[in-house]
């Protein structure tokens, strides 16, 4: 190649790269500013994120050393409670005299001493049934014998005591008021008959249990029915304390009968039907329904 030719081409490959330095030298500038550029920002968001995890966590730190440790503030408290053994003998002592009303019976229901306020549950308590013997002068006077003026006869030839004889002598044994009946159940109203349970209560014990009965003939008649129920529930508890036993004694009955009864015949004064029947004999004659 000639020396012009080599020199022109010289010039140009010179010329190119000239531009191309130039090209490469602003891409870099470019690029390394936009390295610059892009780290700084992402280095000024690390930085504000730091910081702000810097004062969170000194916040943290701030209000973890406001917390208050337990045992800590336990042993700052002071003690208000100190062993005294006097004192916890006093205590010891009250409770000991102190009126608990705790059973002293397997009865339910039971009246506790000490505790008026608490009522005994007479309709499933047992409580003194047997626990201990009347004295002889309250014995002597229910097993006393019967006065036999006192004793009656029905029609039908029953022989028995009247309710308010039964009453009497419970009054002459415990005082008035020393002696209850106590219902057991509700009152058992059928389409003839009332019955009803109770119990006999003598100076705070439980004595018998007995089922009144008691017929009736119209629905106006229950309430009468009712309280002639609790009267034989009464002459039945009466038995166990002895009371009037003898009219319960086939031998006493058949004499007091034969020296003191009647039989005698007697018309109803509507049907005019005749039935035999029994009266005492210090009695006036049948009069009504059936006429001797």
């Amino acid at each position: 190649m000639p020396l012009f030719t080599h020199a022109a081409h010289g010039a140009r490959l010179a010329a190119r790269s000239a531009q191309g330095a130039r090209f490469i030298t602003s891409w870099r500038t470019y690029a390394t500013s936009t390295r610059n550029s892009t780290p700084r920002t992402v280095a000024a968001k690390k930085a504000s994120v730091v910081t702000k995890a810097s004062a969170s966590t000194a916040a943290k730190d701030a209000n973890s050393s406001k917390e208050v440790d337990p045992l800590q503030v336990a042993a700052d408290v002071p003690e208000i409670y100190e062993f005294d053994p006097e004192r916890i003998a006093e205590s010891v002592a009250s409770a000991s005299t102190a009126s608990f009303t705790t059973p002293h019976s397997a009865f339910v229901g039971e009246l506790l001493p000490g505790s008026d306020h608490i009522a005994t549950d007479w309709s499933r308590s047992y409580y003194g049934l047997s626990s201990q013997a009347f004295s002889k002068e309250i014995a002597d006077v229910l097993l006393a014998p019967i006065d036999e003026r006192d004793i009656e006869i029905k029609p039908d030839g029953l022989i028995y005591l009247p309710e308010i004889k039964y009453r009497r002598i419970l009054n002459r044994a415990f005082g008035p008021g020393g002696w209850g009946l106590a219902p057991r159940t509700e009152t058992n109203v059928g389409p003839r008959v009332v019955s009803r349970e109770y119990a006999l209560v003598c100076m705070g014990r439980l004595v018998a249990i007995a089922r009144g009965e008691q017929e009736y003939f119209d629905p106006s008649g229950i309430p009468t029915a009712t309280e002639a129920c609790k009267s034989n529930a009464l002459m039945r508890c009466c038995k166990d304390l002895g009371v009037a036993s003898e009219l319960w004694d086939p031998r006493f009955v058949r004499e007091f009968k034969e020296k003191h009864c009647v039989e005698v015949w007697g018309e109803h004064i509507t049907t005019k039907k005749k039935k035999r029947l029994w009266r005492r004999k210090d009695q006036p004659k049948l009069d009504y329904p059936y006429r001797e």
